[in-house]
């Protein structure tokens, strides 16, 4: 049996396809673990969804901002985008068992036998993994409950930037909801930079990529031991950090779609060329 993670599909069938070709996917026997951003910008969200919910406890799914971006849309509080792509899974006739299969994601998965963890964009640099598992399963609570909602209604904003245990209500679980889907540079005082996109060095001085530990001025809590698996940053080059596993390769923008195998090494990559979908703007 072998477990892969994979980078954000965006709703790229085909290219998922191929790549389960690639690394000899067996469904019977094998696990997937998806970074999140399954849906959404590329030609066939639907069916993307159904495959990925119909491999069962085969799939692990993450959430990402394009996942719930769809949730939103079909909850009446989110305003669908021009290059969205989610219409035929709005309109379908298993809409109800794909969306509600959906929304029961989680946001943080975590494996103890390898000390690895699967976010879509990050993890806060204040928190230790319990309270990452803690933060994310708040907001996973809200959202299997009568309450979701009310939660897309208060979920878009980039406030709160900065994380304190006081927090309450809807400004908390944005604040979770935004570090675990948007996040990809804080400033060294660990305040979020939600509108800072690109690879890392065109920034103002700073401003860090989220997972720049060393640079930041205090509060760092995160186990750096904790092997990272994330997706959502497909500007991103490879970064040199121990532990780390960024896994968007940009297949939406023409690049590749990657999987990576989680074992006791995290080494092995295996990946398939994509067909370009949408101009990608930093």
């Amino acid at each position: 049996m072998a477990t892969y993670a994979i980078g954000d599909v965006q709703g790229c069938y085909q290219s998922l396809q191929d790549l389960l070709v690639k690394i000899n996917f067996r469904s019977d026997k094998d696990k997937l673990w998806f970074a999140g951003d399954i849906v959404n910008r590329g030609p066939d969200s639907l069916r993307t969804l159904r495959f990925i919910k119909s491999l069962g406890d085969n799939a692990i799914c993450v959430l990402g901002n394009h996942d719930l971006h769809l949730l939103a849309i079909a909850h009446g509080s989110g305003k669908p985008h021009k290059k969205d792509t989610v219409d035929d899974i709005l309109h379908a006739a298993d809409r109800v068992q794909l969306l509600d299969w959906l929304i029961q994601r989680p946001l943080m998965h975590y494996k103890k036998k390898h000390h690895t963890c699967l976010v879509h964009a990050g993890i806060y640099p204040a928190w230790t993994t319990e309270q990452a598992l803690a933060n994310a399963h708040e907001v996973e609570k809200v959202l299997q409950s009568h309450k979701a909602h009310e939660f897309f209604g208060h979920m878009y904003g980039n406030k709160p930037s900065r994380w304190n245990n006081e927090l309450g209500g809807w400004e908390r679980l944005r604040f979770i909801t935004n570090c675990f889907t948007r996040m990809r540079y804080i400033r060294d005082n660990m305040k979020l930079c939600l509108k800072e996109k690109g690879n890392p060095g065109k920034q103002p001085d700073g401003i860090l990529p989220w997972f720049d530990f060393a640079s930041m001025q205090q509060g760092v809590n995160i186990d750096r031991e904790l092997n990272i698996v994330f997706g959502h940053w497909s500007t991103l080059k490879d970064p040199e950090y121990k532990h780390l596993y960024p896994l968007d390769t940009g297949c939406l923008w023409g690049g590749k779609l990657t999987a990576l195998k989680i074992d006791s090494e995290m080494r092995k990559r295996k990946s398939v060329s994509c067909p370009k979908w949408q101009e990608l703007i930093d």
